[in-house]
């Protein structure tokens, strides 16, 4: 296996394993063991585990760059981009039922042990939020742009939160066919 590849691999199942059972409780060898590899072999990509997080937060803050840009290629509107940002809780619904939201979990932990790199994880919020604020002034909502943004950002962090408590698929789908209402409403509002 090439470094390069091994590396990548690396990087996925700890995003996975990250994500599934959380930063704390994923071990080096967990994730050894997801990739096949030796522990030696590991080690010679990553010396600690928090590299391992940079590379995953990294990884993370890129993959959604480019869903965020492909959404600025792909949707004619500033309202049908947030809307693909609303209903991304029905898209990774099955996801989200079974462990939340893969940016907010990882937040909320990294603060709750205030470790070193909540900071950077905290650029994927901040990423989500500019993006969001940048759509809602494109939508001719310049002077609530970023109260839109976060109001959009925090229904999408608390139907996460409730969806993986309550395991409830019609919340889910009420709420999103709620906030593209509201959306709706403003889109309206601005013509």
């Amino acid at each position: 296996m090439a470094a390069k590849t091994t590396r990548r691999q690396i990087v996925d199942a700890a995003d996975d394993l990250f994500y599934s059972g959380g930063f704390s409780q994923t071990s080096f060898a967990d994730i050894a063991a997801a990739v096949k590899i030796s522990r030696g072999n590991f080690y010679y990509h990553f010396k600690s585990k928090d590299e391992i997080l940079d590379a995953v937060i990294g990884k993370r803050l890129d993959d959604r760059e480019k869903l965020l840009a492909s959404w600025d290629q792909t949707a004619e509107s500033p309202a049908s981009r947030i809307e693909c940002f609303i209903k991304i809780v029905i898209v990774n619904q099955a996801k989200i039922m079974a462990y939340g939201c893969p940016v907010g979990t990882l937040t909320a932990e990294l603060t709750k042990l205030d470790h070193a790199s909540k900071e950077k994880a905290n650029k994927i919020m901040a990423l989500f939020r500019d993006w969001l604020t940048r759509q809602f002034e494109e939508l001719g909502c310049v002077d609530f742009a970023d109260e839109h943004a976060l109001h959009v950002l925090s229904w999408s962090q608390g139907v996460a939160t409730l969806a993986q408590t309550f395991k409830d698929e019609t919340f889910v789908q009420r709420e999103v066919r709620q906030i593209v209402s509201w959306l709706n409403d403003i889109d309206q509002d601005t013509l």
